[in-house]
């Protein structure tokens, strides 16, 4: 398993939190999502076939994009 912390600066609220949950959740070998909007940090948890590079340009995708 491997772990991605993101600033997410575009995170607001909960609903922020929810929406990347269920997008991301959906990548095949995404394990778990975890978020907190008032740190505006997201962890996710992986392992193969997911790639740092497919949840990063997913979540530039949905308008969250990321930052380390």
């Amino acid at each position: 398993m491997n772990t991605l912390i993101y600033n997410i600066p575009a995170i607001s609220c909960h609903h922020c939190v929810h929406t990347i949950k269920m997008e991301v959740g959906e990548i095949p070998g995404v394990q778990s999502v975890e978020g907190d909007p008032q740190t505006k940090q997201i962890t996710i948890v992986y392992q193969a076939p997911a790639t740092p590079e497919q949840i990063e340009q997913l979540l530039t995708e949905i308008n969250y994009p990321p930052t380390r």
